[in-house]
């Protein structure tokens, strides 16, 4: 082997393994001083209102937003997309919806509707830049009932699409979570529908009971005490309010704006490079995400084997690379 083959060999392995591009940290002079901080303005029904959004460098072709769940939890308990994606040269894209924390909070109930989070998310599309070239969405339970219900609107903007660990039906999530639910000894069941037929839902014990038995089996599959501090500060900073006109006042008793929602039957019409991913212990069935994932014109199934609800955190070994994959086979146009 010649000395010029083998540098040329070595050459191509080190691009392959630093795929970033030369300008990734090359912010604007605003964007700089703010940290890569963006106050967007979103237009809504009741007034205009400013949404926070953070940008972890700069491709201009891969370009990745964080949908959180919740509904109305916060960006910060997917900060651990911080480590992965970024050394991959992915772009990377925090966002907070109307209502969570880091951004406005206004009273009007009204606003809190999946049809408005669609047109919003939609106004930060168009604000960042963001287009059928570079725009991979990654949504996390109820981001990804937002991300299915913004894709089946907008695909023709997006780039791929990631459902992570959120059926298509809310009545399957329901279905399943009585199915885990029966799995709990009798005896702590009976003290679970004692709480919740008086309403006790913010009593300190049921809520123990609630976290200890379910969170931290199918929520997040670590001991209370090893739980992340990011995911506990984004609880910590949950909008109570919004969560509970939308999904109701307990992961046990499924309720609000979303009871009757499915994208199910509409699946097959997202042609949009899809990956849905389900882990074994989630609260949503895993099953049917592999299903989901045969429904839509082009989709691939992500198992997480060890990973529960928030897979990305108790199954970074399983989560990662396939995420990782599936946005490079996309960008490359392998999928």
């Amino acid at each position: 082997m010649t000395k010029f083959y083998c540098a040329l060999l070595l050459a191509a392995t080190l691009w392959g393994c630093n795929n970033k591009p030369s300008d990734y940290f090359n912010y604007t002079k605003t964007e700089k001083e703010n940290a890569g901080v963006q106050m967007i303005p979103i237009t809504t029904p009741v007034g205009t209102f400013k949404i926070w959004t953070k940008k972890i460098g700069n491709n201009p072709r891969i370009k990745v937003l964080l949908l959180h769940g919740g509904p109305a939890l916060t960006h910060e308990y997917m900060e651990c997309f911080e480590y992965f994606l970024p050394q991959e040269g992915f772009e990377l894209i925090e966002y907070d919806q109307l209502g969570s924390y880091y951004s406005e909070q206004p009273q009007d109930s009204s606003l809190w509707t999946l049809e408005r989070f669609v047109e919003e998310l939609e106004q930060v599309r168009v604000a960042l830049g963001l287009n059928k070239d570079n725009f991979y969405i990654v949504g996390n339970s109820w981001g990804g009932i937002l991300g299915m219900e913004y894709a089946l609107k907008y695909q023709q903007h997006l780039k791929g699409l990631v459902v992570s660990n959120m059926t298509a039906d809310y009545a399957k999530y329901g279905a399943y979570n009585k199915t885990l639910r029966a799995q709990m000894s009798k005896g702590l069941v009976d003290s679970l529908e004692d709480y919740e037929n008086a309403g006790k839902f913010y009593d300190p014990i049921y809520q123990q009971l609630v976290f200890d038995n379910y969170y931290c089996k199918h929520i997040l599959q670590k001991p209370a005490k090893d739980w992340p501090e990011p995911v506990l500060r984004s609880f910590k900073h949950i909008n109570q309010p919004v969560y509970e006109i939308l999904q109701g006042p307990s992961e046990f008793v499924p309720g609000g704006r979303l009871v009757g929602w499915e994208c199910w039957s509409r699946l097959p019409q997202l042609t949009v490079p899809t990956l849905m991913i389900g882990a074994r212990f989630d609260t949503m069935n895993p099953d049917e995400m592999e299903e989901m994932s045969k429904a839509v014109k082009n989709g691939r199934y992500l198992f997480c084997s060890t990973g529960s609800h928030l897979s990305m955190w108790d199954a970074q070994e399983e989560y990662y690379p396939g995420l990782i994959q599936f946005i490079k086979d996309v960008d490359e146009g392998r999928f």
